[in-house]
């Protein structure tokens, strides 16, 4: 399977790593590290340094309870990140759900557009179809604002299907190419515990979409429950997210930590490619 972004065409036989540069005050992780465009360009190399075959950029917090910025400020704090790594050498995505961040991150050359929003806000689609990015269509329940208060599902696995199903529908009725989309169930956003848990362990009916999967598990709050660690000390529960996810179909894995996921990716293709027949044993 491949998936086509830009002028990249990725060759997703083994799980690729995005790589988080968060150009932002507030992110839960690491808000406010590299707020700055020379600080974020300079993660961002380090992150291609440590493997990241994706790097995804972002503007504006979408972790539960943020506040929404302005156009102009989300386009000061990202436009100068983007064009500051032309010719990095691995796709660059913008993490928004703007139409107008995408049409001028598109302009200022980005090859993915990942939307929290799944291109639901009034001309995305438009937009997208009309450039040749690839595009992440992920589900949320609510908003950031109030995603986390009172999130509800009769049954989360099939529901996440129908609506990224009905996403991946409306994408291509719109003229965006199969090859050019991926999906995100969307951990974390607008789900509790339990939700989150049930999405990892049903990755493979969402496989059932054919389509690649994106996976964002990283430090995120589930997985300081399920551990029982502060934000930062989360790196081992999310390289297990990580492994379990890639074991499970995930195509693409949105991390902080990318060195480390790499190395672990590494593991997981091996086994996966090369299987040990009785006469190996």
């Amino acid at each position: 399977m491949n998936f086509i972004c830009g002028k990249f065409q990725l060759d997703l036989s083994a799980p690729k790593v995005m790589g988080i540069v968060n150009v932002t005050p507030d992110s839960f992780s690491d808000g406010g590290r590299f707020i700055s465009t020379d600080k974020a360009i300079a993660h961002a190399h380090d992150l291609v340094a440590q493997g990241a075959d994706i790097l995804d950029i972002g503007g504006e917090s979408t972790r539960p309870g943020a506040m929404p910025v302005s156009l102009d400020e989300e386009l000061n704090r990202v436009i100068p990140v983007i064009e500051g790594l032309a010719g990095i050498g691995v796709p660059l995505s913008i993490d928004t759900y703007k139409p107008e961040v995408m049409r001028l991150a598109i302009l200022a050359g980005v090859d993915i557009v990942n939307d929290v929003c799944a291109l639901q806000e009034t001309q995305a689609l438009e937009i997208v179809a009309a450039s040749d990015v690839g595009v992440c269509l992920m589900h949320m329940q609510g908003r950031p604002q109030n995603m986390q208060e009172d999130p509800q599902y009769q049954d989360v696995v099939l529901e996440v299907y129908d609506f990224l199903k009905g996403r991946l529908a409306a994408a291509e009725q719109a003229g965006i190419a199969k090859a050019r989309i991926t999906l995100d169930p969307g951990f974390g956003f607008g789900k509790r515990t339990a939700h989150n848990l049930a999405l990892l362990e049903g990755l493979s009916t969402l496989q059932k979409l054919d389509a690649p999967l994106l996976i964002g598990l990283s430090r995120k709050s589930v997985l300081g429950q399920v551990a029982g660690a502060d934000v930062n000390e989360r790196l081992y529960a999310s390289l297990a997210a990580s492994v379990i996810s890639a074991m499970k179909g995930a195509n693409i894995v949105r991390v902080h930590d990318v060195k480390a996921t790499v190395e672990a990716l590494k593991v997981v293709s091996a086994v996966m490619r090369h299987p040990l027949s009785l006469k190996e044993i």
